[in-house]
């Protein structure tokens, strides 16, 4: 086994199910293909299903024997969130593990079909919604994990449950508001693993970050001029989408990997590099704010999650 964690350390993923939203591109397409590589049936969760079935094709193309396929998700739209989460159930009787991968970032000012704020709609509550609603597949699968993607901007974030959302656009900011998502993400990902250990279940909740990744993340951040200006100076900490997805990969297939870590690449200022596990901020780790969130999280979305299982009842 090499020094540094790659590709070549993903153990044989045969009979087993994925799910990765926002597969279609970026670090959730570099993850998704890897997860086929090594013998997952994968599913791309994607809103545009033009983008997934193109998604899709490329996978097969590379990896002929892979078992890839495409069911429409969007995480700005409850609706679309229950519709995926019913047409998953109603097919599989198991989920090993679920990527929740998909955002936003930077977007201007704006909201969600529900009226969420839509970076935190999108980047938090959509998945808090369908991990919730796929918990009975999760909880009766041995070993099962959910990966969330955060980021480094996490520690910009701040819980202010007075303007969760930047009602009407009070106070917003693109960067406060994403990482205000991004800090919801990690918030999530250790109270969920509390739970899991309060009910001694094998599931596992952990998180990963991609560094600074050649993605099209940053499309909305390319709207200012000072960006494109200075990009070609700070190209040496961009890597590639491919490298990007190490850290989501390791948390979700390292034999070795523990509830509650999170991953992020080694290399200077986590912005590139291979995947360890590392620190995130105060912030994150306040069980509080971590026990708010949750409750604030089940009433808009109105997903509550049943720790009850049918085997539990038989």
């Amino acid at each position: 086994m090499s020094e540094k964690w790659t590709t070549d350390n993903i153990p044989n993923l045969t009979e087993k199910v994925f799910i990765v939203t926002g597969a279609n591109s970026g670090i959730g397409f570099e993850a998704a293909k890897e997860f086929a590589r090594n013998g997952a049936y994968t599913i791309l969760a994607c809103r545009n299903m033009d983008k997934a079935a193109a998604a899709r094709n490329t996978i097969i193309g590379e990896i002929p024997n892979a078992q890839v396929e495409t069911i429409r998700l969007d995480l700005a739209d409850l609706g679309s969130v229950h519709e995926f989460a019913e047409t998953f159930l109603a097919k599989y009787d198991r989920l090993n593990v679920l990527v929740n991968n998909a955002g936003i970032m930077w977007a201007p000012y704006g909201t969600t079909k529900d009226g969420f704020e839509s970076q935190f709609g999108t980047n938090h509550l959509g998945h808090f919604a369908l991990t919730g609603l796929l918990l009975e597949r999760l909880l009766t699968t041995p070993g099962s994990r959910i990966v969330n993607v955060s980021s480094s901007a996490h520690r910009s974030g701040h819980m202010d449950f007075e303007n969760l959302m930047f009602e009407g656009g009070e106070g917003y900011g693109r960067h406060t508001a994403y990482g205000r998502s991004k800090l919801a993400n990690l918030l999530f990902t250790y109270e969920l693993q509390r739970k899991f250990d309060a009910i001694r279940s094998d599931c596992m909740a952990l998180a990963a970050h991609p560094g600074v990744s050649d993605t099209d993340l940053d499309r909305y951040i390319q709207e200012f001029w000072y960006f494109r200006l200075l990009r070609p100076l700070f190209g040496w900490m961009i890597q590639s989408a491919a490298m990007g997805a190490l850290p989501t990969l390791r948390a979700a297939t390292d034999p070795g990997a523990k509830g509650g870590e999170y991953y992020g690449p080694d290399g200077f200022m986590e912005s590139r590099g291979y995947p360890v596990v590392v620190e995130s901020d105060n912030a994150s780790h306040d069980q509080s704010d971590a026990a708010t969130l949750w409750n604030v999280s089940e009433e808009l979305t109105g997903v509550h999650y049943d720790w009850s299982t049918e085997e539990d009842s038989a």
